[in-house]
């Protein structure tokens, strides 16, 4: 079997070579002897120095902290599409592929894996030997084939799995769909009973063979050229049927770190609910080269000050700073730390502001002025031209601001031609933006803002919208961090669009922004940070297509499914469904990626030159830390990029210059 490899990661392991070679390089000509046996034991014995100094300076047993609210909410990862919980599931069940620190699949639970017709077949070969085992590594049973036929029944049963991660399966994999709806037409009692064994309903239905115990194929419903990136995510992970057996149904709904199966890094020993988690590394673990941590410690903290108290006192290895830490330390050369400032690497978000379309006031009835308002281009964008971020990135990365800034839809990095081109430039050149330089927000146009902004004036109060128009925007309650930055944005539009064109009204709900404010529609706008879960630009723009109601955003944020067309509307709804068509054209291009890239930022563009949606911002935060962030995996896609395998460390804690240079060289790596 041909394993499929992209062109870029090719190149990546060319340039590797090439490093290696150059540090042995390095090596052999360090010294200036010219007796070569002397220069050589010299040379080792540096070598062994070094190697024992580096090992001293390495942690075995990680600390971290993370704030209680990113505690886990369940311990079965095909339930869950949260990122607060990958962060910690990754760690205990295992995929097909994982991926490296430039971001490209690599094998895992599949040594090898491809496609012979386009994307229509993708066969999977597993690596024999890999072992289920419970919470003190006790073995349970062979990870096998047939563990993804359970698992991926699992997902399609309405009444096992309450729909959770259905989404890519129902559009991808034959008769997914149909099975799901079939799961939907029984009682709870009878789904549940439903298995993924050899004559059930859902091997005839479900297009998932598994020919033998370490081989599976899955026929995908149209040609997916990226669906091996599928095998990153949650919703393909794996599933003993023994352990359903054991567990029962509503024991594996409700399982917890002592009752589940492991097939991964580590097991989780201990679980104290908002307090601490104990990770311990798996015995079994198949990966017999990888260096793993003995134990990564979870403390469960109110707030990063405490946490960066606990850094100072050396219980944690790891502290995300606040824009009033950072500012400390950052503006005082004296203090302990200011050598020691790390700026992490982009994370896998892309954040935008999305609009509702078709929102309510609190006592349910719609919001005329409001969904008149949004419904007018001019208005939006006036918005898109005028809105100046600059003091709020500030909020995200007071030392280097610009670097917050976001002028697309798609995450950067997410994607790349035959020719290493990054998806987003394609998008750039369509929209005729130019390149970013830095210093000012490159959309920036103050002079169209203001014409934009006087023609829906005009056009607005022609249709009886009052001015200023009312902005809702929901933040949680009691959270100052939120409110903090609530009332930046609220500044900054004053500032930039004017108080007689819009006003931002500040407010909160208790504890859940999806039942308190988005079901009942009552937000103007909302600000959401979007990961892939897998590698194309469908994942993103397909949350933004109009009428399809597995559409992310188009369904719980911007309601537009939800907008009755009307003399205000018409040109707002024709808007959405010439962007849907773009979209769907794009997706049809299967047997060419460049062009099929190219039709995306085609249909990206339109959306973003008609503004239905806001570029926000890139989070590119500031820490201290005990662990090289250039060491972790790295990609736009998936759920694995807090698997804690192969991260260097170093107990004193990574300087600046440290950090620089580890991304200087990666950087180099990733450009060959």
């Amino acid at each position: 079997m041909k394993k499929t490899v992209s062109k870029l990661f090719a190149l990546l392991l060319a340039s590797s070579v090439v490093l290696s070679g150059c540090n042995s390089s390095t090596g052999e000509t360090s010294g200036e002897k010219t007796d070569g046996e002397s220069t050589t034991a010299q040379n080792e014995q540096t070598e062994g120095e070094q190697d024992a100094q580096s090992s001293a300076d390495e942690i075995t047993d990680l600390v971290i902290p993370k704030v209680a609210t990113r505690e886990l909410e369940t311990f079965n990862i095909l339930h869950s599409q949260l990122a607060s919980d990958f962060e910690n599931l990754c760690n205990l069940t295992e995929p097909l592929l994982e991926v490296d620190t430039y971001g490209e699949l690599s094998p895992a639970l599949a040594e090898e894996w491809g496609t012979e017709d386009g994307g229509l077949t993708w066969t999977f070969k597993l690596r024999e030997g890999v072992k289920w085992v419970d919470v003190n590594a006790q073995e349970k049973a062979d990870c096998v084939s047939q563990d993804f036929a359970t698992s991926l029944e699992w997902v399609l049963n309405f009444h096992k799995n309450d729909s959770a991660n259905t989404s890519m399966p129902l559009e991808m994999i034959q008769g997914a769909e149909e099975y799901y709806e079939y799961t939907k037409t029984l009682s709870a009692e009878e789904a549940q009973a439903l298995t993924a064994g050899e004559g059930s309903k859902f091997r005839e239905m479900v297009g998932i063979e598994t020919p033998d115990d370490y081989t599976v194929v899955y026929h995908c419903t149209t040609p997916k050229p990226y669906f091996d990136t599928v095998a990153t995510y949650a919703c393909l992970y794996p599933m003993s049927q023994a352990m359903v057996d054991e567990l029962g149904v509503k024991g594996v709904q409700e399982m917890n770190n002592e009752t589940m199966w492991y097939n991964g890094c580590y097991t989780m020993t201990s679980y104290v609910q908002g307090n601490e988690k104990v990770f311990t590394k798996n015995p079994t673990y198949w990966d017999t080269e990888c260096s793993l941590f003995n134990t990564v410690t979870i403390k469960m903290v109110e707030s990063n000050d405490v946490a960066f108290q606990l850094y100072q006192t050396g219980e944690v290895d790891y502290v995300d700073l606040t824009e009033s830490n950072l500012k400390t330390i950052s503006g005082n050369a004296n203090n302990e730390f200011y050598d020691y400032l790390v700026e992490k690497p982009v994370d896998k978000y892309s954040y935008q502001i999305h609009f509702n379309y078709s929102k309510n006031k609190e006592d349910g009835t719609p919001d005329t002025n409001w969904n008149t308002a949004i419904a007018n281009e001019n208005f939006r964008k006036a918005i898109y031209y005028g809105l100046d971020l600059t003091d709020y990135y500030k909020r995200v990365n007071a030392v280097n601001p610009m670097n917050c800034e976001n002028n697309f839809y798609t995450m950067k990095g997410l994607i790349y031609t035959s020719d290493g081109t990054d998806y987003t430039e394609l998008v750039r050149q369509e929209m005729g933006l130019p390149e970013n330089n830095g210093e000012t927000m490159i959309r920036l146009d103050a002079e169209k803002a203001e014409e934009y902004k006087q023609a829906a004036i005009e056009e607005l109060t022609a249709l009886g919208v009052t001015f200023p128009v009312g902005l809702d925007y929901y933040i949680a309650s009691a959270n100052q961090v939120s409110l903090d930055s609530a009332n930046v944005f609220k500044q900054t539009v004053s500032s930039s669009l004017g108080d007689d064109f819009i006003v931002v009204n500040i407010k909160t709900y208790i504890s859940s922004a999806t039942t308190e404010v988005y079901t009942p529609k009552l937000h103007s706008i909302s600000t959401n940070g979007w990961g892939a879960d897998y590698g194309d630009p469908q994942n993103y723009l397909g949350q933004e297509t109009y009428g399809y109601d597995n559409a992310y955003y188009s369904t719980s944020q911007s309601k537009i499914n939800d907008v009755e067309e009307t003399e205000a509307t018409k040109d707002l709804l024709d808007t959405y469904k010439e962007f849907t068509r773009l979209v769907e054209e794009a997706d049809a291009i299967t047997d060419d990626l460049d062009a099929r890239y190219q039709a995306y930022a085609v249909a990206e563009a339109y959306m973003l030159d008609h503004a239905l949606v806001i570029p926000f911002y890139y989070n590119p935060t500031w820490c201290l830390t005990k662990v090289d962030p250039y060491s972790k995996m790295n990609a736009m896609f998936g759920s694995q990029n807090e698997k804690m395998k192969n991260w260097k460390t170093n107990a004193n804690g990574f300087t600046t210059e440290e950090i620089k240079a580890s991304e200087e060289a990666h950087n180099s790596a990733t450009s060959k």
